[in-house]
């Protein structure tokens, strides 16, 4: 059996009746009901994921998959390719935004290559996975071969399999690869039906005609590669991505593993999707950490019925907006955990019915 088959057959869905058992604790904390909001949500989903009425998430993990893309010879990037090798080494080094955002909610930040066009030989503390050399152009023909596709999905199942046994409890996913808001567009298109344009933003901020002639990528990359969306496979070797491949991985390894998982951006999404599209019970696994400003971010959000945790126009990627959704997420848990209910607090409960008056008329 493929790693990828026995990790599919590995998750299923949460079960209802921690979801209940934890709500019944929220309801009896020192507060009025549901006051809380979705922390209240975010603690009984993570509940119901880790199957632990006293669940923590001391450890969390935030993954950086790089991976560069042969589009990017398109000029649909308003940086060159370059840059994708210097970030990672800016992440090495501690000074990205990742990094400081990681710090403040005491994750630790994992920089895989998966796919960068760069020979990090000998470079320590890079996580050494490197399946392609960069994708091809995929106005052209396919970005990778399947196998190149599916061995890129294998080593995010890995990854989520190592860090499971370190004991990390949640896990974040981020991404760094110059034009890789290409292919997640591309993908978004494939699943979603919609037009191309619809789907499509501005990356790193390019102009009204790059991101025409953006567009006209897309499409031809549709045209030329015919992905297929009833095979996920199929539309991530042809118009995907190495690290939305590495994503995909993770959260399908999250998921077998009973591990929440949050995903980042635009490209985090696109990685989500193929994750979605090859088992639909990833979406209980997954937080949405926030709606970017990249104009295929919600329509992807809503295929997979997910409600992002924030809205800040975040647009950097990296596994910043993984970061501070971890932090929305350990604050619900941390209120479940650590409120006193009426008993131990010898407050007194409500003596009305549960039932608010505006529904019964008042």
């Amino acid at each position: 059996m493929s790693r990828i088959k026995e990790t599919l057959n590995s998750i299923r869905a949460c079960d209802p009746s921690f979801y209940k058992a934890a709500q019944k604790r929220l309801d009896n904390l020192t507060k009025p009901q549901a006051s809380l909001g979705k922390l209240e949500e975010f603690a009984a989903r993570v509940v119901a994921i880790t199957e632990k009425m006293e669940p923590t998430l001391e450890k969390k993990a935030i993954f950086t998959f790089a991976g560069d893309h042969g589009v990017a010879e398109e000029g649909v990037s308003a940086f060159p390719k370059e840059v994708t090798p210097q970030m990672v080494f800016n992440f090495l080094g501690g000074g990205a935004g990742i990094n400081v955002l990681a710090r403040h909610v005491g994750a630790d930040v994992m920089v895989i290559d998966i796919g960068v066009d760069f020979d990090f030989e000998g470079v320590e503390g890079l996580a050494h996975k490197k399946v392609v050399m960069g994708t091809r152009n995929i106005r052209k023909g396919p970005a990778m071969t399947r196998a190149e596709a599916i061995r890129c999905i294998e080593v995010g199942i890995e990854l989520a399999d190592e860090y499971a046994g370190r004991g990390y409890q949640i896990f974040g996913t981020g991404d760094m690869g110059i034009a890789n808001t290409t292919p997640s567009s591309a993908i978004a298109a494939v699943f979603t039906k919609r037009p191309v344009e619809e789907v499509t933003g501005r990356g790193t901020g390019i102009s009204d005609h790059a991101f025409r002639d953006k567009v006209w990528v897309i499409e031809d990359a549709l045209k030329v590669n015919k992905p297929d969306p009833k095979d996920p496979l199929d539309v991530l070797s042809k118009v995907g991505g190495t690290e939305i491949a590495g994503i995909a991985g993770l959260i399908l390894g999250a998921s077998a593993k009973r591990i929440p998982v949050v995903i980042d951006g635009f490209i985090s999404t696109a990685g989500a999707l193929i994750a979605h599209e090859l088992e639909p019970m990833t979406k209980d696994y997954t937080f949405a950490a926030h709606t970017s400003v990249e104009r295929g971010h919600w329509i992807m959000l809503e295929r997979m019925d997910l409600t992002p945790i924030l809205n800040l126009n975040l647009r950097l990627g990296e596994g910043t907006g993984a970061a501070l959704g971890i932090s929305m997420i350990e604050a619900g848990v941390k209120i479940y955990n650590e409120m006193a209910t009426f008993g131990e607090a010898g407050v007194s409960e409500r003596q009305d019915s549960e039932v608010p008056a505006e529904s019964k008329g008042a």
